[in-house]
């Protein structure tokens, strides 16, 4: 199916929830059911403003009451002061509101996990006291009798329905271009393993911060549609306070978090329920609105953790994320032409002038890094060829993945300097460094559990594509040049070792690098899974890619490099050939053995 189709397939659903949210707009006929209504869809769009930076980035926030607050506020008093109309006052309000986004976005998103969550606490307390101090305790909405739909006073309920509905509507188009755009693919993979996104050249931070001012606008603007449809009178408690965000919580975490049907179902679910009991017997048991939600989350975190649109979607087979059969290895790639054919296809970069092979592309100056006084790398220097397979080894704790995470900008070093392609990257975040060139894989390999295979692949593939379309056709050639690609479309589950590592690799190679840092690769392979690691490795040299390599098993080590530093307490004891390297006697001490040399001697013999 063409991809512009499929993006017009997904519209459908959207479509149809339009559709019965006008045909329940017509067919009811007391004020009380357009309230449950208008009520169902208000917090249906704040879930799905919650859902872009809490569900989709997995940033979770405790104050986007903040935001409703703001465009309540901002649109009222705007009528109140100078008689703007409520329909420029939405604009105006959710304009302030990604403002805010901005203002308490860049200091917050420094902090990360449950810090981040108590942090955004602060925001809409802070508010409240502000709006106390202005004298805005209670500001209450004028009556305009001669033009009252300028300023959004309707007498009949169903205006305010429409209205809601046309809020719900654009939230839904929003999420659904983030879910099918770059944007979507980088929230999705910050919050499965921030590392790796940043591995793979996406800028978290920024990813982060859009996503953050794109769940403002809309929290602001159904704030606005409240005030005006429900409330009447604005006060702080009511706009800015927490049963705001418990009941966008309960919303999101009943229905889903994660998808954009979560939020509505949630709220088609709880609000209704909720309201017919207070309606019923809320005079009788006062609070029973809080009970019922509290009793929901209670039996959701039980039952359903995931949400109730996973559980049930879950249920149907074309729903499913479906693992791959564990214990049947891969192939050992695509071989001869349609092997360097699809590699180049990965890592091919338009415009990027070569290095001529043997010429220095990464140089590493007087590197030093110490943690509370010790010196995990001490004054370390060494040059990387291109073309060149250059190994790294030395003994645990030696300081070698620490050197790893100083050349891809996870740490800065506390002296020293590298430079690649002439041009100092020494301080750099890792997602400029990959964007330049240099790829990363780990140690213990970092997947992105809930995408497919083919979608953990894209992430990298992003990097160099903008358009969907074309970042999957660089991960599918990615996937097809390690022999993956039979595994596209399943999720990393059930992978063996050396699927995952050849996934991994993959997406290294689908941000088209022209230098890779390996680490431990071979780490878990059988003998013909290490046998596979290496060929591949060695193609990847072979179509031009420089390749730096972390590994301990040292017969593959030896067969596999052209060079070899050896790093021992943080220090370089040796460099150079590896018949040369092993056989020096300071590597024999720290590293090897004596009975090493001759192992490496009948290898090579």
């Amino acid at each position: 199916m063409p991809a512009a189709l499929a993006r017009l397939r997904g519209l459908v659903p959207i479509g149809a929830v339009v559709l019965v949210a006008l045909a329940l707009t017509l067919m009811l006929t007391e004020r009380y059911h357009h309230r449950v209504l208008t009520l169902v869809l208000v917090w249906a769009t704040m879930g799905l403003a919650w859902n872009i930076i809490s569900g989709y980035a997995g940033q979770i926030s405790f104050g986007h009451q903040a935001f409703f607050g703001v465009g309540a506020y901002v649109t009222v008093l705007l009528v109140v002061g100078v008689r703007l109309t409520p329909w420029l006052g939405l604009v105006v309000g959710a304009v302030a509101a990604v403002a805010a986004a901005v203002l308490i976005g860049f200091p917050t998103f420094r902090l990360a996990g449950i810090y981040f969550a108590l942090a955004t606490l602060a925001y809409p307390l802070i508010l409240r006291i502000f709006m106390d101090f202005l004298g805005y305790q209670e500001v209450a909405i004028p009556m305009v009798r001669d033009q009252p739909a300028l300023y959004m006073q309707f007498t009949d309920p169903r205006a305010y329905d429409l209205l809601a509905l046309a809020a719900l509507a654009g939230t839904l188009l929003l999420s659904h271009w983030i879910e099918t755009s770059r944007l979507g693919y980088a929230l999705r993979a910050l919050k499965e393993n921030e590392q790796a996104a940043e591995a793979s050249g996406i800028d978290t931070f920024r990813s982060k911060m859009v996503a953050y001012m794109l769940s403002a606008a809309p929290a602001a603007v159904i704030g606005a549609i409240y005030a005006h449809a429900i409330l009447y009178v604005v006060t702080p408690d009511a706009v800015f306070g927490v049963l705001v965000i418990v009941q966008t919580l309960v919303v999101c975490l009943v229905g889903g978090a994660g998808s954009k049907w979560g939020p509505l179902l949630g709220a088609a679910i709880m609000v209704p329920m909720s309201e017919t009991l207070d309606a019923t017997i809320g005079d009788r048991l006062p609070g029973i609105q809080g009970v019922v939600y509290g009793a929901a989350l209670v039996l959701v975190m039980l039952f359903a953790p995931e949400g109730l649109y996973w559980r049930v979607r879950g249920l149907w087979p074309a729903g499913r994320m479906v693992p791959a059969p564990a214990g049947v290895a891969v192939a050992a790639g695509a071989a001869g032409t349609t092997a360097a054919a699809t590699l180049e296809l990965a890592t091919n970069v338009a415009g990027r002038a070569p290095v001529a092979r043997g010429a220095t592309l990464m140089d590493v100056r007087s590197v030093s890094k110490a943690f509370l006084g010790l010196h995990a790398l001490e004054d370390v220097s060494f040059t990387v060829q291109a073309g060149e397979i250059l190994g790294v080894i030395g003994p645990n704790g030696a300081g070698k993945t620490t050197l790893f995470n100083v050349l891809n900008g996870f740490l800065a070093p506390d002296q020293g300097e590298v430079r690649y392609r002439d041009e100092r990257i020494t301080g750099l975040r890792p997602n400029a460094i990959c964007r330049r060139g240099v790829g990363r894989t780990f140690q213990v390999v970092r997947s992105f559990p809930r995408l497919t295979v083919l979608e953990n692949v894209m992430v990298g593939a992003f990097v160099r594509e903008a358009a969907a379309d074309r970042a999957r056709q660089r991960a599918r050639a990615a996937l097809a040049a390690v022999g993956l690609d039979a595994r596209a479309e399943v999720v990393p589950g059930g992978l063996t070792t050396l699927d995952l590592r050849l996934m991994e690799l993959a997406r290294c190679l689908a941000t088209a690098p022209e230098l890779i840092l390996l680490d431990e690769p071979l780490a878990g392979l059988s003998r013909d899974g290490v046998e596979t690691m290496m060929a591949l490795v060695r193609r990847v040299r072979d179509a031009g890619v420089t390749v730096v390599i972390i590994e301990h098993t040292m017969y593959a080590v030896v067969q596999l490099v052209d060079r070899l530093v050896v790093l021992d307490h943080g220090r370089r004891i040796g460099e150079g050939l590896p018949g040369e390297v092993v056989r020096d006697p300071a590597v024999i001490e720290a590293y090897l053995g004596k009975r090493w040399l001759r192992h490496v001697e009948s290898l090579r013999a």
